[in-house]
Order: C-alpha cells, then sequence, then structure tokens
C-alpha cells in the first residue's frame, strides 16, 4: 500500500515538472511583478535606440557591472513589457528575498497538494471492495 502512494506521489512529481516548462512570455509575466516590487526600475524601449539596446542584451536572465563603485542589475524583457528592469544593490537583495519567499510558498503548496492527492488516493484504495470476503471466501 505505501509503495503504491510512494509510486504514485513520484509519478505526479515527474508528470509535473514535464508539464511546467516555461515559455519565454510565461517567464517573462513570473518574474516582471517580482522586480518592480523589488524596487527595480522600469525602462520602456521606446526608442529605435533602446529597441536595438535590448536586442544585444541577453534576455530574462540577471546580469550585472560595476558603475560608479556600485554594482548595477538590469534585467532584459524583449517577451512581455519590452523593457528593461534596472536597479542597484537594494533593488537586487529585495529581488533575491521575494523570489526566496515565492520559491518557499510555491514548495509548500505543492507538498500540501501531493500530501492530500496521497491520503485521497490511500482512503480510495482502502475502499475498493472487501478483499477478505473475496479472496478468502470469508474465512
Amino acid at each position: 500500500m505505501i509503495r503504491v502512494v510512494i509510486a504514485s506521489v513520484i509519478v505526479t512529481i515527474v508528470a509535473a515538472g514535464c508539464s511546467t516548462r516555461e515559455t519565454p512570455t510565461q517567464k517573462a509575466q513570473r518574474v516582471g511583478p517580482l522586480l518592480s516590487a523589488s524596487g527595480f526600475r522600469v525602462l520602456p524601449v521606446d526608442t529605435p535606440a533602446r529597441q536595438q539596446q535590448l536586442q544585444s542584451l541577453t534576455p530574462l536572465q540577471m546580469r550585472f557591472f560595476p558603475h560608479n563603485g556600485k554594482m548595477h542589475y538590469w534585467y532584459a524583457d524583449p517577451y512581455y513589457c519590452d523593457c528593461i528592469y534596472s536597479g542597484g544593490p537594494k533593488a537586487y537583495d529585495a529581488y533575491q528575498r521575494i523570489k526566496l519567499q515565492k520559491q518557499l510558498e510555491d514548495q509548500s503548496e505543492m507538498t500540501s497538494e501531493m500530501n492530500d492527492q496521497a491520503a485521497s488516493e490511500e482512503y480510495m484504495n482502502a475502499m475498493q471492495w472487501p478483499a477478505d470476503e473475496v479472496f478468502f471466501g470469508g474465512e
């Protein structure tokens, strides 16, 4: 019985992993609000020069460079907002904290869902039929 529950949980995890591949647009939609909430400025790509600059940047990856003795961070999003998020060390630290909190919340939710599913499957397996009467003739 335990093996069936464990096997079904493993299959669920593998299936969930396979079906949750994000498209670039989905990733941009997920990360953009986190960056904005962290204090990153949104720089719209609203001129041909900015459009050319955006196309030359690595999309959807946090990048950084030193500027005036401080690190400066940027995140290019050509898929959803058509913008560049720009921020300093405080915004980056806030982003890391928010991102970690979101990961912990997602992990907790997934664990809860798996526990609910395992409990439901165990209950359903126990309720399938009266095995004693079928296999042992009511001994």
